[in-house]
Order: C-alpha cells, then sequence, then structure tokens
C-alpha cells in the first residue's frame, strides 16, 4: 500500500550521501530506472526555470499554470512530480483528480514573491479597506504566482487569478464589475499591465502591508489600481542601462523581457511578454538575430543553445538565476522517485479542500475569461 504523509509546513529532509555525494552519472542511471520502473504511473513536470540536469527528464516543459493544465490532462499518472516551486505544486494539486499525488522534490523549493503576500496581510488588507471605500466594487486579482489560500481568498469575494500572458483580459474584466482591484502579489505586472491599458501612475498606488492602511491615505486607497508592494526577486534586477549596454554592444539587438520587470525597463525594452511569450519571440526571429533576454538565466542559456542560429543573452552580465527554483537539483528528483518506487510519497502537496474548490472558482473564471 502507497503511503503519504501531506505536507502543510515546509522542512526538507537532508539527503544521504548515497544522493549527496553520487557522481551526475550515477544519479542520471537511478533517475532513468525509477523513471522506467514507474512508467505511465508517473508525470515529470519542469518548469522552464529548471536546472539542464532535472529538465532533461521532464515530460513537460511550461510555466506553471500550463504545467498543472498539463497534470490535469494525464488523469493515468498517479503521481505528478513538480520540478518548480511550492505554489506551483499547489496548482497541480488543486486541478488534478483526488487519485494523484503531488510531489515537490524540495520543499524548500518555494517563492520570494508568493511570500510578499500571505492570507493574513490579505484578509487585513481587506478589512482595512472595507473602512474607507465600498469593498463590493473592489475586485481581488491574484497573480498565478501566489499560495492556495489567496486563490481562495480571491474566488470567496468575487475575483480572479491571472497569469503574465492574460493579466490584461482579467483586468478588463474585472473593470466591468468594479471601479477598483486590489492586485498581488506583484506590483510590476499590475503596473505595466495597467500603461497597456492605458491608465497611468496617477491611477494607481502601492499597498504597503508593513503600514497602516497600506501606508496611504484615505483619498489614496481609492486609486484605481492598489498595487500590493511584492516583485520578483529575479525580474526587478533588470534595469535600464542594462539594456541601453546591451544595445551598445550590440546595435540592431532585439530586447525582450519579462512583464514583472519594472514598467521603465519594460518600456525600454521591444517586446515585453511571459515565458511562453519570450520563447515565441526568439522561436520568431530571425536567423542571426541578436536577442537580449530579460528573465531567469537558465532560461536563457537554454534558448541559445536549442537556437544555434541565433545569438540569445541575458541583458545582465552578472546573470541571476532563481535561488529558490534551484534548490530542485539531481539527488533530490533521484530521491523523490526512489522513494515512489518504494511505495513511499515523500513531499506530497496536499491543499485544504476547502481553500482548493474556491482556488478552482477563482481559476475557472480566469479559464471563463480568456
Amino acid at each position: 500500500m502507497t503511503t503519504a504523509t501531506p505536507i502543510s509546513f515546509r522542512i526538507q529532509r537532508s539527503l544521504d550521501e548515497s544522493y549527496t555525494e553520487a557522481s551526475d552519472a550515477e544519479l542520471a542511471a537511478r533517475i532513468e530506472k525509477a523513471k522506467a520502473t514507474l512508467g505511465d504511473r508517473l508525470f515529470i513536470l519542469g518548469h522552464h526555470y529548471q536546472r539542464d540536469e532535472v529538465i532533461r527528464w521532464a515530460d513537460a516543459r511550461g510555466d506553471s499554470f500550463k504545467l498543472a493544465s498539463l497534470a490535469k490532462a494525464r488523469p493515468e499518472a498517479d503521481y505528478i512530480v513538480f520540478c518548480g516551486v511550492h505554489f506551483m505544486a499547489e496548482a497541480a494539486d488543486i486541478l488534478t483528480g483526488d487519485h494523484q499525488q503531488v510531489v515537490l522534490p524540495d520543499l524548500n523549493a518555494g517563492c520570494s514573491m508568493a511570500d510578499m503576500a500571505d492570507i493574513d496581510a490579505v484578509e487585513e488588507a481587506w478589512e482595512d479597506l472595507a473602512e474607507h471605500v465600498d469593498i463590493s466594487r473592489v475586485i481581488p486579482i491574484t497573480y498565478m504566482n501566489s499560495a492556495a489560500d489567496l486563490k481562495a481568498f480571491v474566488g470567496r469575494n468575487h475575483g480572479a487569478v491571472c497569469t503574465s500572458s492574460n493579466a490584461r483580459a482579467v483586468l478588463e474584466w474585472a473593470f466591468e464589475r468594479g471601479d477598483q482591484v486590489l492586485f498581488f502579489p506583484d506590483q510590476h505586472l499590475g503596473r505595466n499591465t495597467g500603461y497597456q491599458m492605458g491608465y497611468d501612475e496617477s491611477h494607481m498606488r502601492v499597498w504597503n502591508p508593513r503600514f497602516d492602511l497600506g501606508g496611504l491615505t484615505p483619498d489614496d486607497v481609492t486609486a484605481k489600481f492598489l498595487l500590493w508592494k511584492g516583485h520578483c526577486s529575479v525580474h526587478q534586477r533588470f534595469s535600464v542601462k542594462h539594456i541601453e549596454d546591451f544595445r551598445a554592444a550590440n546595435p540592431g539587438a532585439l530586447i525582450v523581457v519579462h512583464p514583472e520587470c519594472s514598467h521603465e525597463v519594460c518600456d525600454a525594452a521591444d517586446m515585453v511578454g511571459s515565458t511562453e511569450y519570450i520563447l515565441r519571440a526568439v522561436a520568431d526571429a530571425p536567423e542571426g538575430s541578436v536577442i537580449g533576454v530579460g528573465t531567469e538565466i537558465h532560461m536563457v542559456n537554454r534558448m541559445a543553445n536549442e537556437t544555434p542560429n541565433k545569438t540569445v543573452a541575458s541583458i545582465d552580465p552578472l546573470v541571476c538565476p532563481c535561488s529558490t527554483m534551484f534548490r530542485i537539483d539531481g539527488p533530490h528528483l533521484a530521491w523523490v522517485l526512489e522513494e515512489l518506487v518504494e511505495g513511499r510519497v515523500p513531499n506530497r502537496i496536499v491543499v485544504d479542500p476547502e481553500d482548493a474548490e474556491w482556488a478552482r472558482v477563482a481559476l475557472q473564471r480566469m479559464l471563463d475569461i480568456t
């Protein structure tokens, strides 16, 4: 009988030396053997930001929502091993069947952006807002990069989830139903999308949960966009100077960045879009193009290796991996797969049933919108 312990908090056990001291070749052989043993009962998902030593074993690559949706489409898989971060594994658990078990190879693989908005702070903000505005006219929107309980909060309060590729459609939907949005946890995606819609900084205020009323005045909280003070540690690094220096060194270069970058960076770039958008932009660029990219370095390097007829490079010469995504490696992947072979399910991610129900409501609204 397969046994599993659902995870409600993150403490990753240390791996023994049979994993930590194993060579790359030994780990590869063990992973390959475990995959073959588990067969169709196993489905490994690999986010674009993963190391090459991990992504090589993925049955599917993609961004967080795409991968969770692919897991839903594989009901024959008993085990979904999500090589990503915690909120992604939660999304997979929400969308997959009760008979499927979602595993995160390293519980320390979190997301600093997602952690910048927690349910207590958001509920407190909601209560504070209700004292100053008609809360029924405020639509909460959470980015996919958020915890399951925040997705559930949005579902309960007539809001929706968004991704970086459909944020505009979701915000347009929100303004058909209300006067304001509370957008969390990434201020930059909210701001950049607002500018795309024709708004500017005068319509936006940043809500800082560390201060009373978000550090705002009663007049400020009537702004159309209330943007949570959160950011991606990778994408916030990129600067306009990075773009200027890259263009100076590569005249005629195409610059494409992620909308989690600051507005100034997005405004200076040639193209702005999600991870899937960036992949298409590189693929569609003419042969011989030089393309400067503002996103996570593992994805940039993989595009460079898989597109030898073009020059693809990060616009940041110091580069910056996603440090939490980087925690998942060959030893952890080998460990979870061998545990599954033995009938044990380590690091299972389970979302509270009520939260899962309301999170599905918020996700379905997004799907209905887009």
